[in-house]
């Protein structure tokens, strides 16, 4: 059963499973075949999700990182013991929690790497992982995007920090000076997005390697203030972004962004990137290790 063939899944095994429909070997004419080991995998998935109170369950599990026991599951729920343990076992059985002993209680911990390739698995799915044509043309009127000046760095510095804020929940000390990321940030390729007259954004891209066989291969950041998110800032700093790279001969642009921040992973497939893959356990933020998603686009 496709239940049985996810117990016990690695984290590994989760990126693998994700990873392996997306090699660039494998995509061709910005179309890929799913496989029908992957098409069953993920249809053991959605199948163990058909029950609303496992969603509910996972929910629940998912917003507990140090574990939740039955009896607290059944209490938030308000569903009997014998019931959440059914539902749970069903979870654990497909991959998405564990359970384990203490005492007497059994402690039910989320499985992060099953969760975060879940949404992957439905990009999969929905043949969102191929790189998709660059760029879009529907872009906001109101917002002009420009080269950065020197006269910018309040601005950008502003930004980044109330994203920084937003996205980790880490103290605004952990921001980057303006002489580090001056440092770091490719002159030529350092933009910000105006609405009338005042910065609401703003992209950029650093080196990935000092290495001269990688000197084609840039990384990509981009922020908008909080107040002008879906204004299509965001969209028009991306376009400029991989257009400039383009003309610049650089031949890869990638980003790394965590799992749960679907609406950013959109923004960047609309310019042109695609999933490579969930890399686990890559960076920690506030003393806990986060997963990220790697995206790139390459250029034709």
């Amino acid at each position: 059963m496709f239940i049985d063939m996810m117990a016990g899944m690695t984290s590994t095994d989760v990126t693998r499973v994700i990873a392996g429909p997306l090699l660039a070997s494998e995509i061709s004419e910005g179309t890929s075949s799913l496989e029908v080991a992957d098409a069953a995998l993920y249809a053991g998935w959605f199948a163990c999700l058909g029950e609303p109170t496992r969603v509910r369950l996972l929910h629940q599990v998912a917003g507990a990182p140090a574990g939740v026991t039955i009896g607290e599951l059944a209490e938030a729920l308000g569903i009997g013991q014998p019931t959440v343990s059914h539902h749970v076992r069903r979870l654990a059985d497909a991959g998405f929690v564990s359970m384990h002993k203490e005492g007497t209680s059994t402690i039910v911990s989320v499985n992060s790497a099953c969760c975060a390739g879940l949404p992957q698995a439905a990009d999969a799915v929905m043949g969102l992982l191929a790189q998709r044509p660059c760029c879009p043309e529907d872009l906001p009127a109101d917002v002009a995007v420009r080269p950065m000046s020197d006269g910018d760095w309040a601005a950008v510095l502003r930004i980044y920090g109330d994203e920084i804020a937003t996205r980790t929940g880490e103290p605004e000390p952990c921001l980057p000076t303006r002489d580090e990321l001056d440092r770091e940030w490719l002159p030529g390729h350092r933009w910000v997005a105006e609405v009338d007259g005042a910065v609401v954004g703003w992209a950029a891209l650093s080196p990935t390697s000092r290495r001269l066989h990688a000197g084609g291969v840039a990384d990509s950041e981009a922020c908008v203030a909080e107040d002008m998110r879906g204004r299509g800032a965001g969209k028009s700093l991306l376009r400029t972004q991989v257009m400039a790279a383009d003309e610049a001969g650089l031949w890869t642009v990638q980003a790394s962004i965590f799992p749960q921040d679907r609406s950013t992973i959109a923004l960047y497939h609309s310019a042109g990137f695609r999933t490579v893959g969930v890399r686990e356990r890559i960076a920690q933020v506030g003393g806990h290790w986060r997963d990220e998603v790697l995206l790139e686009r390459r250029r034709g």
